[in-house]
């Protein structure tokens, strides 16, 4: 069974940093692609970033220049680094994988990770 497990999350003052942390039970390269998604109270789960299993990147246009992702493909392990947060950056942040074929097609999910920014 694949599982992704989330971690990094926490409470942070506007201005600050964190680094989020997804790990996966299983090789990453069995997976196109990697993404982070966030959802605010009361709001629908939104995109954040993709990684391919390429390396190539893709951001939602208000993290552009303060997000970046990236992936260790040794650790199996997809990183989310967020500098400059704002307020408006609090929501529970999720990995989704997805696995175009083989043995673990599908999409899957994390348990997601809580971020807090404080104004």
């Amino acid at each position: 069974q694949v599982q992704l497990v989330e971690s990094g999350g926490g409470l942070v003052q506007a201005g600050g940093s964190l680094r989020l942390s997804c790990v996966a039970s299983i090789s990453i390269d069995s997976f196109n692609a990697m993404s982070w998604y966030r959802q605010a109270p009361g709001k629908e789960r939104d995109l954040v970033a993709t990684i391919t299993r390429r390396g190539g990147t893709a951001y939602v246009e208000s993290v552009k220049g303060r997000f970046t992702i990236s992936k260790d493909n040794v650790k199996n392990t997809v990183y989310l680094q967020m500098n400059s947060l704002e307020p408006e950056d609090t929501a529970v942040y999720y990995c989704k994988a997805r696995a175009p074929d083989g043995v673990y097609y599908g999409e899957y999910w994390g348990q997601g990770t809580q971020v807090t920014v404080s104004s």
